[in-house]
């Protein structure tokens, strides 16, 4: 069948599950079901014979897009905070899974800069991470305490700073999005510069192991956190400049709506990373360098495990349940 014919015999079709999308036309889960099965093989026929074509890639768009439809119409039966973390949240994460990609690219681009620029530039940390801060850990890591400066204040009121001042960075990761991306972009520029001359500052006074200790105890949580936020940046400022078969304002109420979900689910992450920076990160050179190891190891395995792997398995998990009710 040629393309053209193709699409003129299923336009109507498709057009009409766009209205459903976009909540114009109410379908109950069953009709739902029917409509994405429908779509699959409407997609399967366009990947075998038009693999490379706008349709099979509007198509696909148009079956994630159902498919999230089906879930948030299905009665949710257990508690909806649960239900929020454990299916919702990683199903956007899925569906967005290459913003993530993105992020952690310009992520590792900008750090890289930063340590670069410290490596060729020996005032670069001073200009970067102030004057005062840069004399006090260096008087810290010649007193051999290299994380002397997190030990400063007492234990709760750091702590509460610390996660009202790491909230605030986050939410401008995420509303910078609506400058189309480039203000998050700027914004992991300066936080991921900041983060590589910090490191090689260490390094050029023999203290990278030590501060390290110290540092990625929060700073696993921290970070990762930053970059899903970066991501969630990412999601607004594309839901304005690519809008696809929505109309911009639909796309961007969309885009602000999802990305506001996954920006909710770093928050207790945000949190762990504050009261670990507050309470534990201060006693990081007193303990056994192998709590040091299990505390930083642990953290990657929990948030790596919640944002890389797990939304796979659940929308896996959950396709399989669709194709299996359907049927």
């Amino acid at each position: 069948m040629r393309e053209v014919y193709f699409i003129k015999q299923n336009k109507e079709k498709w057009l009409g599950i766009e209205q459903v999308i976009q909540g114009k036309i109410k379908k109950n889960p069953d009709d739902l079901s029917s409509l994405y099965i429908n779509l699959i093989n409407d997609l399967s026929f366009a990947q075998t014979y038009y693999p490379k074509s706008n349709t099979t890639v509007y198509l696909n768009h148009l079956s994630s897009q159902i498919f999230q439809k089906i879930y948030k119409t299905k009665r949710v039966e257990e508690n909806r905070f649960i239900y929020f973390f454990r299916t919702e949240v990683p199903l956007l994460v899925h569906h967005y899974r290459r913003y993530l990609m993105y992020a952690f690219l310009f992520f590792i681009l900008f750090t890289s800069i930063g340590v670069l620029s410290g490596a060729y530039d020996k005032d670069f940390a001073n200009i970067i991470l102030g004057e005062n801060y840069v004399n006090e850990t260096i008087e810290n890591i010649k007193k051999g305490n290299a994380v002397g400066v997190y030990q400063s204040g007492s234990t709760w009121g750091s702590t509460i700073g610390i996660i009202f001042n790491n909230i605030g960075v986050g939410a401008k990761l995420y509303i910078y999005g609506i400058m189309g991306g480039v203000g998050t972009l700027f914004a992991l520029l300066s936080n991921s510069v900041m983060l590589g001359s910090f490191q090689y500052f260490f390094y050029d006074y023999g203290a990278l192991k030590d501060s390290a200790r110290g540092i990625w105890l929060h700073g696993v949580f921290e970070i990762f956190a930053m970059v899903v936020e970066a991501m969630c940046g990412l999601i607004l400022g594309a839901s304005i400049l690519f809008p696809r078969t929505f109309s911009r304002f639909n796309s961007f109420k969309k885009g602000f709506k999802d990305s506001f979900k996954i920006f909710l689910s770093t928050i207790p992450f945000t949190i762990c990373a504050g009261i670990i920076e507050g309470y534990v990160t201060r006693h990081a050179l007193k303990m056994p360098l192998g709590v040091n190891l299990a505390i930083i190891i642990s953290s990657l395995a929990i948030i790596g495990f919640y944002y890389f792997v797990y939304p796979s398995v659940v929308y896996k998990k959950i396709n399989n349940h669709t194709h299996d009710a359907v049927l």
